[in-house]
């Protein structure tokens, strides 16, 4: 190798983190129950515009959940309250028929069947992995919480989805 090529090398590199090539190509979250018993996992993947979460849960009432990105990066249970409000860098109200809304962090619905277990995929247009204020990696860290209830979309701050009943810190 000459010279010269060692010299570009570094400056490539670097170039390369300049253009965020250093941004994670994945993420999860292990959910756990109120009891810190793992229930299942979320995995998180860029999208061509924003992420994909699929979600993997068991052992959960069966009928349709709320579910959204908390602020905070902690699940300390029985109630979650740790995960803070639902990610909105941009101060909206919450839910996507809400005029004033939605929060970066608002979801769609999960459904869980009678036997406790529930997969969906879900896409967020307004959150991303790479550095900013809509970054899942935002200081503090970020959080994907189930709520009790249904969603209704358009209540603020929550969508009237009630209590939280699991939750998984987003992790590289």
């Amino acid at each position: 190798m000459s010279l010269r090529n060692l010299v570009l090398i570094p400056a490539l590199l670097c170039a390369a983190s300049a253009f965020g090539q250093d941004t994670p190509q994945s993420a999860h979250a292990d959910i756990l129950n109120a009891q810190g018993q793992k229930i299942g996992i979320a995995k998180i993947t860029p999208d061509h515009k924003g992420i994909k979460i699929e979600v993997t849960v068991s052992d959960l009432p069966p009928g349709m959940h709320g579910i959204h990105i908390h602020a905070v990066g902690k699940c300390e249970g029985p109630d979650f309250k740790t995960a803070g409000g639902h990610l909105n860098p941009d101060m909206k109200k919450h839910g996507n028929e809400n005029p004033e809304g939605p929060h970066a962090g608002d979801l769609l619905n999960i459904e869980v069947k009678a036997d406790g277990t529930a997969r969906a995929t879900l896409k967020d247009p307004m959150v991303t992995l790479a550095d900013g204020p809509n970054s899942l990696f935002h200081d503090g860290g970020t959080a994907i919480v189930i709520h009790e209830k249904v969603d209704d979309y358009k209540t603020d701050p929550a969508g009237n989805s009630g209590a939280r009943i699991a939750c998984g810190v987003v992790q590289k």
